[in-house]
């Protein structure tokens, strides 16, 4: 670790140890230095704010931006000169680079481009410092048992991943590799691609310390902890990619008895948050600002769901993200967190653009938040994994991949029932549910999504 990546996380515990005020602090001087940094030196920030007082620490005052508008202007947006997106483009289609410093300075990493648009993201080296420094932060709190089975690990991390592409997670820990080569035994990526049986029998080989995966992978893998095809002992999970339910998080501990982790990041903040014994969020807010709002960008008080979310990561400098609209719905917790933590917490309801939206047939439509049928599903017995695809206005087809040594039938009839129940709820009673012949299906990435609602003409 580098004496500056040092600092960095003596003051990420520092801040903590601070409190509230401390955060607020450094989000505020932070946000001020990133904001003034953007106009200097990102052509496209600087038209933008050309209206704004000279100094800004209140992210209210900052225009709104998304993944759209900044890929279209991603020549002016970026504050390296010599970066282009023709450039960028060319070294995200060479699979043989992943991991290598982009321009001998970035690490370049890429979105699966499930919302219909790819995008490129470069984090340069106090982003990918800044991530290390609230991570280690984060591995707070694991009891005696978990901390002696990290220790007997020698560290050996597992992540389960979708294996090629410039995704986050497989560039950053091709860069690990490549600039630690002796280390490179403590950081394995492991294919979600692969026969469940040979993925087990591969972790029992390696015998991680921890495991990091796709909430919904984690479930499977705790799947085959239980019937004794998978036999490992992390002392800690970390979960992320997808929300992570209770059910899910109770199988997991159970199956492991390990310390289980979520993390709520996205590849524009990939240290944005991290969870807590109590499955809270907690947003690293010295290093980034999480604001919840309305459709119209109006702040949501603690306590009521969002319809989306803007977010201004503080610590990239070489492709700053300020108010960018992250598309998901989250509830801010209006009181402290059990515990203990200073930093907010939230809890994601979802994602705006997986709304799904039904006709009436008297010319208004009515939106179900995927949240409901997560819920719905999420405690129903016998089912693995989920998928909804909405193929008509008045269409949802169900793709289902039940539990072993359930009769898929049985499943299927509940499934059916208790979606009809919720949609005769909602007053959409009129729309026809198809029960698939294909499972569940990942997105590039290695996501599934579990609402893919009508796509646009």
């Amino acid at each position: 670790m580098t004496e500056n990546a040092r600092q960095l996380a003596r003051d990420a515990r520092r801040t903590v140890r601070q409190g509230p005020a401390a955060i607020a602090q450094r989000q505020r001087a932070r946000l001020t230095e990133i904001v003034a940094y953007a106009r200097a030196h990102s052509p496209y920030f600087r038209e933008l704010y050309r209206e704004l007082p000279e100094e800004v620490d209140d992210p209210a005052l900052l225009p709104v931006t998304d993944k759209k508008t900044l890929m279209a202007r991603f020549d002016d947006w970026v504050t390296d000169r010599n970066v282009t997106l023709e450039k960028a483009r060319a070294f995200v289609d060479d699979p043989t680079l992943v991991g290598e410093r982009f321009q001998g300075r970035y690490l370049l990493v890429t979105t699966s481009g499930t919302s219909g648009l790819r995008g490129i993201f470069l984090l340069d080296e106090r982003s990918v410092a800044v991530h290390t420094a609230v991570g280690q932060r984060a591995r707070g709190g694991l009891g005696i048992g978990q901390v002696i089975r990290l220790l007997r690990g020698a560290g050996r991390t597992a992540i389960v991943s979708a294996p090629g592409g410039h995704f986050a997670t497989v560039a950053g820990a091709a860069r690990f590799r490549r600039d630690h080569p002796r280390l490179s035994w403590m950081l394995r990526e492991f294919s979600i691609h692969q026969p469940l049986p040979e993925l087990a029998a591969e972790l029992n080989r390696y015998n991680p310390s921890s495991l990091t995966g796709f909430a919904g992978m984690l479930g499977l893998l705790a799947g085959e902890q239980e019937a004794g095809r998978l036999r490992i002992r992390p002392g800690v999970i970390i979960a992320g990619g997808e929300a992570l339910t209770a059910e899910n998080r109770t199988r997991i501990a159970d199956a492991f008895h390990a310390g289980i982790r979520s993390a709520y990041a996205a590849t524009e903040c990939g240290f944005l948050s991290y969870g807590c014994a109590h499955n809270w969020l907690h947003v690293n807010s010295d290093w980034a600002v999480l604001e919840p709002v309305d459709a119209d960008y109006r702040p949501v008080p603690p306590g009521q769901p969002s319809h989306t979310v803007l977010l201004s990561n503080l610590a990239n400098r070489a492709q700053p993200i300020l108010r960018y609209d992250l598309g998901d719905n989250v509830l801010l917790r209006p009181d402290p967190c059990p515990c203990g933590s200073p930093l907010p917490a939230v809890q994601v309801q979802g994602r705006a653009a997986e709304m799904l939206s039904f006709p009436t047939g008297r010319g208004e439509h009515i939106g179900i938040s995927p949240m409901a049928f997560g819920t719905l599903l999420g405690r129903l017995p016998g089912i693995e994994q989920f998928q909804l695809v909405q193929t008509t206005p008045t269409t949802l087809r169900v793709r289902l991949k039940p539990a072993d040594g359930t009769d898929p039938d049985r499943v299927w009839q509940t499934v059916r029932d208790e979606i009809a129940h919720l949609l005769t709820e909602h007053k959409v009673d009129h729309i026809t549910l198809e029960r698939a012949e294909e499972p569940p299906e990942r997105s590039a990435g290695g996501k599934y999504r579990r609402i893919i609602p009508l796509a646009e003409p």
